[in-house]
């Protein structure tokens, strides 16, 4: 299966030339702005996004800013912007490259190529994933899903998620999450834990009252637990 492409720029006549370039050896899908991009991610789930700098609305680093919140995806800025310091502050808000407008369509196809290289030898396969029955945890594209189907979790409630169901069976304390999860210098108190774990187990728990993943163990704290198939 190809790999996919997507791209977002507002100008169509970028997006065509991009298309022509790319599908030979990517699936490529376009949109115009940054408009429900979270929704298109999650749903179309690319290994590399090319993202215009100037977009109407919300700029390309706003965007940058917000996908790096969430995803790990690979990220190349496309922009007329050229000087030094554009091309910093792309590098700085999470790109992974910079490719200044108008450009060599072969050498934008070279360079996307080398990106997703260096990206799949640093993590030695495609994707990165915890796999149990109904459930599966994408840690490269942060997303989680239930019976084949995707939930949003926050990125919070999926770092919780992924702490617990890296150990299965380890009872994790209140305090121990938050520290893990927040940091030590975090200075709420354990109830954001409880809140925390009832959303997640609304989430991916067939039945949330009685999990089948996420136990409350008296006394102590929470355990991850893998059910029999």
């Amino acid at each position: 299966m190809k790999q996919k492409i997507l791209v977002v720029d507002d100008d169509s006549n970028i997006c065509e030339l991009l298309v022509v370039y790319l599908e030979e050896d990517f699936q490529v899908k376009t949109v115009f702005d940054g408009n429900n991009l979270e929704q298109v991610i999650s749903e179309y789930r690319p290994d590399l996004i090319l993202l215009d700098v100037m977009l109407p609305g919300k700029n390309g680093f706003d965007i940058c800013r917000e996908i790096r919140d969430k995803y790990e995806i690979p990220i190349i800025f496309l922009s007329a912007k050229g000087e030094e310091i554009d091309k910093v502050l792309g590098l700085e808000f999470g790109a992974d490259d910079y490719i200044t407008k108008p450009f060599s369509p072969r050498e934008m196809v070279a360079r996307v190529k080398a990106v997703l290289r260096r990206v799949q030898n640093r993590s030695g396969k495609k994707r990165d994933e915890l796999i149990f029955p109904h459930l599966v945890i994408d840690l490269e594209a942060r997303t989680v899903q239930v019976n084949n189907s995707y939930v949003d979790l926050t990125p919070k409630e999926f770092d919780i998620l992924v702490l617990m169901a890296r150990h299965n069976g380890k009872v994790f304390t209140r305090e121990e999450i938050l520290n893990r999860i927040w940091g030590y210098d975090f200075a709420g108190e354990t109830r954001a834990v409880d809140s925390h774990i009832k959303r997640i187990r609304q989430k991916i728990e067939k039945i949330p009252g009685a999990p089948e993943y996420l136990h409350t163990v008296w006394g102590l704290g929470y355990r991850f637990e893998v059910p029999e198939s």
